[in-house]
């Protein structure tokens, strides 16, 4: 049979395709509701009604009122105002499925019952979780009431989405844009149903990504976005470097550049953000020192002798003293020992390398967890509630939290992520009962009991008081002695190893044995078996910070800090809860608050592991459909009535079918639907009739009633189309007979003015297309009245389109392109519009940022298409100088006596003989370019001295400094080594005024070596940077080629 699409007339929004619509064309697009799937049994009939419509992007399918959502993975064009409008106070089933549809029936049931609501929001990483609770927070903002101060809140709710994920989103191995955090979202409306305020509550934030990423995955967002997208300033003054391989916490993964995502404009939005919620300068400056202090951290080197840590370099050292606010040297300390309090004493006891390292990680860890509670703590108070007025309100909920888990090596995030499904999982099938209970009982029909798996068996056997899984693992990590996570595992197969869904590779059967790891247990989880290694359970589970790391953080004067680490901490001699309790604690108290609330339910699915759009993979979404409970929860729907509508409803779609009920019933409504029932041949046992409902309870009752319904339209069609066309004609031509002649004098007066009025536009119109034909064909002719107009015209269209296309600054070449008469003046005004805007360029330009730029010039004179790293130089600001005034040598500016220096930066001097790579300091002064040790002054150059300068067009940083031979005060040329090449030779040349004695040599640069010898150096590409004596008794310089000239 072939079907075509129904559509039902709604008077205040046009046509709405609802439910029932829909079913005509269900062989091609499935339903729209799984209920109604003959089969609802078969797994595979499920999975085939999914594929059905994602073919054709119909993205979302009910489950009664559950919405399953299935991530397209491209942009569809059904999130607009217009579609917002069509949701909007409109009966749940009136309209196709929709994620707008569920926000608009939790408000309307929150307005109209004054029952608080919470929409729950599953589904593993990349389904699309994050992506439903923007669209939810979106549909509240364009349709909810709105004033001044609601519209701030309204913003601070949707701008709180961007700071969240910069600090709590990472790139995984499914998804660019994972949230590492579960979050719920409270969001408050007054009487009116206005958003007035929100509240955030988070949980388990993987901090284990700060100092550790799988290959492929990336740690949280923020980090790259502050390097790729900080101002330059901002960069120099947190000490970091425009690139993230140079941080050992940005490396691990190995994946610095996703193409899904540009960290620059991520950066931009935001700084916006944290704007507009209500953060201010100082609190944004402590923010990004906390941020730019962890990454300097994670580049803290241990080294040292006899198992003991120490801190190989004081240069990362330097910057954490600064940004947090503490004394460096007691912060050395802190990561190099531990203090142990023994009989009332206090004893620092020396780390080793492993020791030292973790404490680093560890404090790292503890610093960003605390900040990102602090942060939404500070976004909470900039959304809370202010007006006291009105002390009630009400709330919607949302929950965004990880879904199932189940990786190839699965650990103690894992099991802590699962263990929060497995309590939802039990929540959703109880509440779900319920709801299906309360209606039935609401409408006086016999509820009939439900078989389902209930996985109260799995939550205790994880959360059971001292026999459960969490009370053993804080067991072993409060016992003394030696415990261990294997001892942790000896203690589970001891005291659960007869759970029928707990095994262990020890307690497992022979076949079991060959798929698990001997530090691995198995728990039978509702959506399927799950091995966990244990290795790191105790760790992870204790997240312990030494004594003395916390005292150090306690005196920080970063204010987000001494937020952070409360001094009671040091007082309070109590252990604090691992993080298994306090999961458990929290995950009760969100018990509390779903159970609390009207719940409603979205359900994300990610159709391929790929993220490509189109393509539909069988074996991961049967994964999903598996662990998400769908077929349970189909299960217990299907259970009674796969159908129920209010009467009102249902009789007003198909009295139609009925001549009894058609055109209009006068009666009451029951009665209207037991008589259209009978007439259509319902049996008993397929429909029940409740107090305000019918329930109908097979899907194929229903199909046989819709297809009815559409043969009767075609028959109803003619007769009503030529009706609606009498009556219209009717009503438009009727002239009543008894009109007064005054009455038909002023119509026929009114008329006549309209006509004339017609009559004058369309010769007004004709004139002007009259002119404009003529002007054109006149157009290359000398003005005259034939053309004027026209060339008017055109200079006019011409001049209004160079105003709203003017070039944007100086490097904007873009001009329209003028008609012949104005060739001339668009030239003139041209120029002027350039000179403008060199003037406000020039005006603009500050006495540095023209030194800097002079200076960059000079650069560019000598090293452009000449030298490999000259392009990596461009973006990066020459800097005063590489030395403070500190890192030299008091003696050293002793000798220099009253000469300025101009530049300094540390060098790698070669020896003449054997080429010993030596660390020197270069320093520029008015005069010579002098070379120090430590306090000694090695050897002046004096500029007139100076004959010139070589350098390889390779990326190494090697340079010659070429000095008279039959100067006796000098013992040869100098070669050095410099990280900044392009930066010190340019300040060399400026000061030296020997811009064209800069040699850029390709293959070898020969230099006196003293008493007339001569030395060579050659330079060839290669990978990686290395600089040696040759067999030859050259000097060597492999330096990568970077293809950048």
């Amino acid at each position: 049979m072939r079907f075509k699409s129904i559509f039902c007339v709604v008077a205040t929004d046009g046509v709405r395709a609802m439910m029932e619509s829909a079913l005509t064309a269900r062989d091609r697009v499935g339903v729209q509701d799984f209920v109604l799937l003959e089969n609802y049994t078969s797994e595979a009939a499920f999975i085939e009604n999914l594929r059905k419509r994602f073919k054709e992007n119909l993205i979302y399918t009910y489950i009664g009122s559950v919405l399953v959502s299935v991530n397209p993975y491209k942009d569809l064009e059904i999130y607009t105002k217009n579609h917002m409008e069509r949701y909007r106070g409109v009966n749940f089933y009136e309209v196709s499925p929709h994620i707008y549809a569920v926000a608009d029936n939790a408000y309307r049931s929150m307005r109209t019952e004054r029952k608080d609501q919470c929409i729950l929001i599953s589904g593993e990483s990349g389904a699309g979780k994050t992506e439903a609770s923007k669209k939810i927070l979106q549909y509240y903002a364009v349709t909810c009431p709105a004033s001044d101060q609601v519209q701030t809140v309204k913003d601070r709710l949707l701008q709180s989405n961007p700071v969240l994920e910069a600090f709590g989103n990472a790139k995984t191995l499914r998804n660019d844009n994972s949230s590492r955090f579960g979050k719920y979202m409270d969001i408050q409306f007054d009487f009116k149903g206005a958003p007035v305020g929100g509240h955030i509550i988070n949980y388990l934030l993987e901090k284990s990504r700060v100092v550790h990423q799988n290959h492929g995955e990336r740690n949280f967002h923020i980090f790259y976005q502050l390097i790729e997208g900080g101002e330059e300033d901002l960069l120099r003054r947190l000490g970091l470097e425009r690139n993230p391989q140079q941080y050992q916490y940005l490396v691990k993964g190995n994946c610095p550049k996703v193409s899904s995502i540009n960290d620059r404009s991520d950066w931009k939005v935001v700084r916006k953000a944290l704007s507009v919620i209500g953060f201010n300068e100082d609190d944004v400056e402590e923010l990004l020192n906390i941020i730019a202090s962890v990454l300097h951290l994670g580049n803290v080197q241990y080294g040292g002798e006899d198992g003991t840590a120490c801190i190989t370099s004081d240069t990362q050292i330097k910057y954490l003293a600064r940004l947090l606010g503490v004394n460096g040297s007691v912060l050395t300390e802190a990561l190099t020992h531990k203090k142990i309090i023994a009989k009332g004493e206090e004893l620092m006891s020396p780390l080793n390398l492993e020791q030292a390292s973790s404490a680093r990680d560890a404090l790292s860890k503890a610093v960003y967890g605390r900040t990102f509670t602090w942060l939404v703590n500070k976004i909470n108070t900039s959304l809370a509630y202010k007006d006291d007025s009105q002390k009630s309100y009400s709330v919607i909920g949302l929950l965004d939290i990880y879904g199932f888990e189940v990786f190839q090596n699965n650990s103690f995030e894992q099991f802590c992520i699962n263990y929060c499904n497995e309590k939802l999982q039990q929540l959703f099938i109880e509440l779900t009962l319920k709801s299906e209970q309360d209606e039935y009982e609401a409408e006086g029909i016999t509820w009939e009991p439900v078989q389902y798996f209930n996985n109260k068996i799995i939550c205790d056997l994880v959360e059971e008081k001292f026999k459960g899984i969490i009370s053993i693992l804080d067991e072993e990590c409060l016992r003394p002695g030696d415990a261990s996570d294997f001892t942790f595992l000896e203690k589970l197969e001891s005291t659960v190893g007869g759970h029928p869904h707990f095994v262990t590779h020890k307690l497992a059967d022979p076949k079991t044995r060959k798929v698990m790891g001997r530090e691995e247990f198995r728990l039978l989880h509702y959506a399927g078996e799950v091995n966990y290694n244990v290795n790191g359970f105790l760790d992870k589970n204790n997240d312990l910070l030494f004594r003395n790391l916390k005292e150090v953080m306690c005196m920080s004067e970063n204010k987000i800090l001494t937020q952070c680490f409360d001094r009671e901490e040091l007082s309070d001699k109590k252990r604090p809860d691992t993080v298994t309790t306090q999961f458990k604690s929290s995950l009760a108290k969100l018990m509390e608050i779903l159970m609390s609330k009207e719940p409603s339910y979205v359900r994300c699915i990610k159709p391929n592991d790929s993220k490509q759009s189109g393509r539909f993979d069988d074996v991961l979404i049967r994964h999903q459909v598996k662990y998400l409970g769908l077929m349970e929860n189909l299960r217990v729907r299907r259970a009674g009535f796969a159908y129920r509508r209010r009467y009102e409803v249902f009789l007003q779609r198909y009295k139609s079918l009925c001549p009894e009920t058609w055109p209009n019933w006068q009666g009451r409504l029951a009665e209207g639907v037991s008589t259209l029932v009978k007439h259509m041949g319902y049996k008993p046992e397929e429909y029940k009739m409740g107090r305000s409902k019918i329930f109908i309870r097979f899907p194929k009752t229903l199909f046989a009633t819709e297809d009815a319904l559409e043969t009767r339209k075609h028959s109803l069609g003619e007769t009503s189309s030529f009706r609606l066309i009498y009556l219209i004609k009717q009503q438009v031509l009727r002239v009543s007979p008894v009109q007064p002649p005054s009455l038909i004098t002023i119509q026929a007066w009114w008329r006549g003015i309209l006509a004339r009025r017609r009559a004058q536009r369309r010769r007004q119109a004709a004139n002007t297309i009259r002119r404009f034909i003529k002007g054109f064909i006149y157009r290359h002719k000398e003005r005259c009245p034939e053309n004027e107009y026209f060339l008017d015209y055109v200079r006019y269209s011409f001049l209004m389109n160079l105003h709203r296309n003017l070039p944007k600054n100086v490097l904007d070449k873009s001009w329209p392109t003028p008609p012949a008469a104005l060739t001339e003046a668009s030239e003139h005004l041209r120029k002027l519009c350039m000179q403008n805007m060199v003037w406000k360029y020039c005006k603009k330009i500050s006495p540095e940022w023209k030194h800097q730029m002079e200076q960059k010039v000079v650069a560019s004179e000598i090293f452009k298409d000449k030298k490999d790293n000259y392009p990596q130089s461009v973006p990066k600001l020459f800097v005063s100088t590489r030395l403070n005034g500190e890192d030299i040598n008091p003696k050293v500016a002793q000798a220099l006596g009253s000469e300025k220096m101009k530049y300094a930066v540390p060098v790698t001097k070669y020896d003449r003989k054997g080429y010993k790579a030596r660390p020197r300091q270069l320093l520029l002064t008015g005069n010579a370019v002098v070379i120090a040790e430590e306090g000694k002054l090695k050897q002046r150059i004096d500029y007139s001295a100076l004959k010139g300068i070589s350098v390889s067009s390779l990326s190494d940083g090697v340079f010659v400094l070429h000095v008279p031979s039959d100067d006796n005060k000098q013992k040869g040329d100098v070669v050095l080594q410099s990280d900044h090449v392009i930066e010190t030779l340019t300040k060399v040349a400026i000061c030296a005024d020997k811009v064209n004695s800069i040699n850029i040599n390709q293959g070898s640069i020969k230099f006196t070596a003293g008493h007339g010898k001569e030395g060579i150096i050659d330079f060839t590409p290669g990978s990686e940077l290395l600089v040696a004596k040759a067999k030859n008794g050259h000097l060597a310089v492999t330096a990568p080629r970077l293809n950048s000239r």
